[in-house]
C-alpha cells in the first residue's frame, strides 16, 4: 500500500471549470442571443468599419496576470470584437473569396470545443465523423470510394499535400528516404499564369524552389493555354528535367475561369503526368444543377483540392485533400512511431488520421460540416451555388448595359471583373479612380469588394460567394458605384447612400 504524502508537500489543486455553473449558463446564453441576433440583423449594419483607436488600444494591453469575472471577459467581446468583424457573414460582402458561414456550423463548432476530440486518430465518434465527411466530399466531386482524403485547415494546405503526394509519386524514387538531392532531374509543374499563389509555396516549401512551377500562358478566357502547354512539356524533356505534374483550375483566383478538365486528363494520361485539379474556388460546382458540367472531367483528377468553408458556407476553417490513389497518400505522410501504435481493441483501435497529412493534433473540423450537409441536404447547396453563378451573371448584364462601367473578363462562374471608366483618363488614373471607389465603398459600409490587376489592367472584382445576397444587392452596388465613380472624377467628397 502507497502512503499518502502529508499534506505539507502537495499544493492545493484547482481546475478551469466554473465555480457557479449557473452563473456560467445566464452568460453563455447572452452570448448566444447576442449572437444569433447579430446575424438576423445583419443587413441593418455596415458591411466593415474602421476600429477607433480608443476600441485598438484596448486590445494591445499586456498579458492578464490575475483573473476577471466572465461576465466582464464577455462584456468586452461584445464590445471590442463583435461590432468590427471583417464582414463576410455580410450580404454585400464580396472581397476575395470567402463563404458567408452559417448559424449551424457556428453551433457545430461550439460543440466540437465543448467535446474537445483531438482528430490525430482512434477509436471514437469524432474521428469517424470526420471520415465520414470526407467520404462525401468523394461523393460530391464523384471520386471513387476507393480514393483517400483528409480534412485541413484550407485549400492551401489542401494544396501543398496534394503537390507533396505528386513530388513523391513523380520523383522516381523513395524521397522520403533519400531526400531532394537524390533527384537527379528537374522536377517540373505546370499551372497556367491564374495559377493561386498557394502553388509557388507549396513548391517552395517542398524544396523544388519557385523556378518548378511553370506558369503557362492563359488564353483570352484565362484558361490554360494547351498548346503552350504541349510546348512546355516537350521542351522540359528535351533539356532533361522531368515534368511531373499538371496543376489546372476549377475555377481560377482572378477570373474563376475553369480550365478544360477533360482534356488535361487526357494530356496527363498521354505524358504519364500527375494531374491536380485546385477547385477550391469551383470544385464544388459539382454539386449545381445547372452548371455542374462546367467542371466535367474533375472526377479524373488525381488528387482535388476543395474548400468547404467556401460554398459549402462552413465556418473558417476546413479544406480537404482528396487523393485517387489511396495507398500513395498514405505513403506520403505515414510514420508509426512507437507512441502511436496501434492496438487490438480500446481507443487507439482506430485509424490514425494523422497518418494522411502533417499535423498530428487536428481539430475537430469535420462537425460543421457533417451538421450543415445533415440539415440542409446537399442538393440544397448545389441550387445556392447556382444562385450565385446566376447573379454573377446578372451583375456582369448590369455592368454591360452601362456605358461607364467596363467589363474586364467574361463571366466565368460567379467572379465579376470590371471598372468604372468615364473615358479619356489613362491606365495609371483609371486604377487610382477604381481604388478609391473600392476604399470609400468599405469605409462607408455599404459594400466590401476586392480589386486586382488582368493583363496590365486594374479593376475591380466581386466574388459572390455569398448565400445571403440578392439580385437587389447587386442593382445597389452598381449604383453606388455609378454615383461613386461620378463624385471621384469631380473631385468631391463622399456622400454615403441611404
Amino acid at each position: 500500500m502507497h502512503a499518502f504524502p502529508h499534506t505539507d508537500d502537495v499544493i492545493a489543486e484547482h481546475s478551469l471549470d466554473p465555480q457557479d455553473w449557473g452563473a456560467f449558463s445566464a452568460t453563455a446564453h447572452g452570448l448566444v442571443d447576442d449572437a444569433v441576433a447579430s446575424v438576423r440583423d445583419v443587413r441593418h449594419r455596415a458591411v466593415w468599419r474602421e476600429m477607433p483607436p480608443e476600441i485598438r488600444e484596448r486590445l494591445s494591453g499586456p498579458l492578464p496576470r490575475h483573473p476577471q469575472p466572465l461576465t466582464e471577459v464577455a462584456r468586452t467581446v461584445s464590445e471590442v470584437i463583435m461590432p468590427y468583424p471583417m464582414g463576410n457573414v455580410h450580404p454585400r460582402f464580396w472581397a476575395w473569396y470567402m463563404g458567408a458561414s452559417n448559424m449551424t456550423g457556428a453551433l457545430a463548432d461550439f460543440l466540437a470545443a465543448v467535446q474537445g476530440s483531438n482528430l490525430g486518430g482512434g477509436n471514437h465518434a469524432a474521428a469517424l465523423l470526420d471520415q465520414q465527411v470526407v467520404r462525401w466530399c468523394k461523393e460530391m466531386v464523384g471520386f471513387p470510394e476507393t480514393a483517400s482524403g483528409t480534412l485541413v485547415s484550407g485549400g492551401s494546405m489542401a494544396n501543398l499535400l496534394a503537390l507533396t503526394i505528386a513530388r513523391n509519386v513523380m520523383a522516381g524514387f523513395d524521397i522520403r528516404e533519400h531526400g531532394l538531392a537524390a533527384l537527379t532531374q528537374t522536377l517540373c509543374f505546370y499551372g497556367s499564369d491564374q495559377t493561386h499563389s498557394c502553388h509557388r509555396k507549396a513548391v517552395e516549401a517542398l524544396g523544388l524552389g519557385n523556378r518548378s512551377l511553370r506558369r503557362v500562358a492563359s488564353d483570352e478566357e484565362y484558361r490554360i493555354d494547351l498548346k503552350a502547354l504541349r510546348r512546355a512539356i516537350a521542351e522540359d524533356r528535351t533539356a532533361d528535367r522531368r515534368p511531373a505534374c499538371i496543376i489546372a483550375n476549377a475555377g481560377s483566383v482572378n477570373t474563376g475561369s475553369i480550365d478544360d478538365l477533360d482534356a488535361l486528363a487526357d494530356l496527363a494520361h498521354e505524358e504519364g503526368l500527375w494531374l491536380h485539379v485546385d477547385g477550391c474556388i469551383g470544385a464544388l460546382i459539382a454539386l449545381a444543377p445547372s452548371n455542374k458540367h462546367l467542371v466535367h472531367g474533375l472526377e479524373r483528377a488525381d488528387s482535388i483540392a476543395l474548400d468547404p468553408h467556401k460554398w459549402l458556407h462552413a465556418p473558417f476553417d476546413v479544406g480537404c485533400c482528396l487523393v485517387r490513389d489511396a495507398q500513395a497518400h498514405r505513403g506520403a505522410f505515414a510514420t508509426t512511431p512507437e507512441y502511436l501504435q496501434s492496438t487490438p481493441r480500446g481507443l487507439a483501435s482506430g485509424d490514425w488520421l494523422h497518418e494522411f497529412g502533417l499535423q498530428t493534433s487536428r481539430g475537430f473540423r469535420a462537425l460543421k460540416v457533417w451538421m450543415a450537409l445533415k440539415e440542409h441536404g446537399a442538393d440544397r447547396f448545389g441550387r445556392l451555388i447556382d444562385q450565385n453563378i446566376s447573379q454573377a451573371q446578372y451583375l456582369g448584364r448590369l455592368v454591360v448595359a452601362d456605358p461607364r462601367l467596363a467589363l474586364m473578363a467574361p463571366v466565368a462562374i460567379n467572379i465579376v471583373c470590371f471598372r468604372f471608366d468615364p473615358g479619356g483618363i489613362d491606365e495609371a488614373e483609371l486604377k487610382a479612380l477604381n481604388l478609391e471607389i473600392m476604399l470609400r465603398l468599405q469605409e462607408d459600409g455599404s459594400a466590401v469588394l476586392s480589386d486586382t490587376v488582368l493583363k496590365g489592367q486594374h479593376c475591380l472584382r466581386v466574388a459572390i460567394c455569398n448565400h445571403r445576397t440578392l439580385y437587389e444587392d447587386l442593382d445597389f452596388l452598381v449604383r453606388e458605384i455609378l454615383r461613386l465613380g461620378d463624385e471621384v472624377s469631380r473631385g468631391e467628397a463622399s456622400q454615403p447612400s441611404s
